[in-house]
């Protein structure tokens, strides 16, 4: 889902310098532009962020020094709907811009960014990152134009307080959606107003879990047949959701009263140490921590249940349409010295100041990484690590099995639509699941009409 819905914005992050882009190894830096060249870019914090923007210009001010032939015109902000299509017909993008992973493949069917496989294959670390994440900037003749800098991706985040009290082991969480069923009667039973398992169904986050949960078993929302796309989950996969959900609810008991819940919720119970499990990412734990005065050493996340599919996401850099080959390196030049997430000779130092700011520094993501660089980001954050990341090695374990998904087509509007079903089986135990999902693939069906 779009994570800046829920204030899980990874602009923040990545303008605080965690994880932006680099790219050559150490001891191979690209060479120079030869001649003068300028290239406008965005991600500029805005001046009422006054910390933020002053280590941006200071970022710029620096590299422009070290590399004096490539001049730096930065715009504020990252990626804007609302203005982004305007800027777009009008002009007026900038030559290097952040998208999220959901965008590229419409920006590349529509011809409106620049291949950049030529200069980018003068930045040898890119072979290292993420198959699954590259795909997302590549078209089917194999061109690239654009690069990945961040990612998440869904699993289970527990308590393991609680998986301790209620006698299971905290080193190893439900790797099923059966074993998730079984653990939340476990927590349950704790008594004292524990609630084993939760979800959503609220504000599109209802279809967002769905979503996820659908994946995790192998099944999809939408897939594409032909020039169009169509409703996937009126089938044996999308029942078997929403009757696990609906089993839970009413049968078992171990999803509590309180339903109708969107993104807060969850993380607020997982804080107050009310709640066993809920499906979630990695960047949860800094609200949960931070802002509802927990512990990290409470919490663990493991791979999503099923394990056959995560619903994942991100952002990125790419390159408008008819840049100069000039520009194009100079940009890449810009994004390698920018936060340096894709020259692993820099995660070191980055973890450093990070861990000195009093940033987390040991969760398992953000992390692009393959090969020989993810063990350099493994290495570099065991020094730095400021948290307990051993609670998050289930999740990592998984990391490399479980596909990567994105959103469908139009995703905010399916899952507002899927949201009525979700909101139907954790409230009314008389609902009928074959129903609602035949009447969301009705709607769906229609919303997918729109997709060109």
């Amino acid at each position: 889902m779009n994570r800046r819905m829920f204030g899980r914005s990874l602009a923040v992050a990545l303008v605080a310098g965690t994880t932006l882009l680099g790219a050559a190894c150490a001891g191979e830096e690209p060479e120079t532009p030869s001649g003068p060249v300028t290239i406008t870019v965005n991600g500029m914090p805005p001046a009422t962020d006054a910390v933020n923007r002053a280590n941006f210009e200071a970022d710029v001010k620096a590299f422009e020094a070290k590399y004096p032939n490539i001049k730096i015109d930065a715009k504020e902000g990252f990626m804007d709907p609302q203005q982004f299509a305007t800027k777009l017909a009008g002009g007026q993008l900038e030559d290097v811009f952040y998208v999220y992973l959901t965008d590229p493949a419409a920006l590349i069917a529509k011809r409106q960014v620049q291949d950049i496989s030529a200069q980018l294959a003068e930045f040898p670390a890119v072979k290292d990152i993420k198959p699954d994440l590259m795909k997302v900037f590549t078209d089917s003749a194999g061109k690239v134009y654009g690069v990945p800098v961040a990612n998440y991706s869904l699993g289970l985040v527990y308590n393991r307080t609680l998986f301790a009290k209620a006698g299971l082991d905290p080193a190893s969480p439900p790797k099923t959606w059966e074993e998730v069923r079984e653990a939340a009667k476990k927590i349950t039973a704790l008594g004292n107003g524990v609630v084993g398992y939760g979800d959503y169904s609220k504000n599109n986050t209802g279809g967002w879990h769905f979503t996820a949960e659908i994946y995790s078993i192998g099944g999809d929302v939408a897939v594409k047949d032909g020039d169009t796309w169509k409703a996937a989950f009126n089938n044996d996969k999308g029942k078997q959701v929403l009757q696990q959900l609906k089993d839970m609810r009413w049968t078992d008991d171990t999803m509590g009263q309180r339903q109708l819940l969107e993104w807060a919720d969850l993380l607020q119970m997982m804080a107050s140490g009310k709640l066993g499990m809920y499906v979630g990412s990695a960047d949860n734990f800094p609200v949960i921590v931070n802002q509802y005065k927990a512990k990290y050493e409470d919490f663990g996340l493991g791979g999503i249940p099923g394990g056959q599919g995560t619903l994942g996401g991100g952002d990125g850099y790419m390159f408008k349409a008819g840049l100069s080959p000039e520009k194009i390196k100079a940009g890449l030049t810009w994004l390698s010295f920018k936060g340096g997430a894709l020259d692993p000779s820099r995660i070191a130092a980055d973890n450093e100041k990070a861990a000195a700011k009093g940033q987390p520094v040991g969760l398992p993501q953000p992390n692009i990484w393959t090969g020989d660089s993810l063990a350099k980001w493994e290495e570099a954050t065991k020094k730095f690590a400021n948290i307990p990341s051993e609670n998050f090695g289930p999740f990592l374990a998984t990391a490399t099995t479980i596909p990567l998904k994105l959103e469908p087509p139009l995703a905010q509007q399916i899952y507002a639509v899927l949201d009525t079903a979700m909101q139907k089986v954790l409230t009314d135990k008389n609902a009928d699941v074959n129903a609602l999902l035949a009447d969301a693939e009705k709607q769906v069906n229609q919303i997918l009409t729109a997709v060109k």
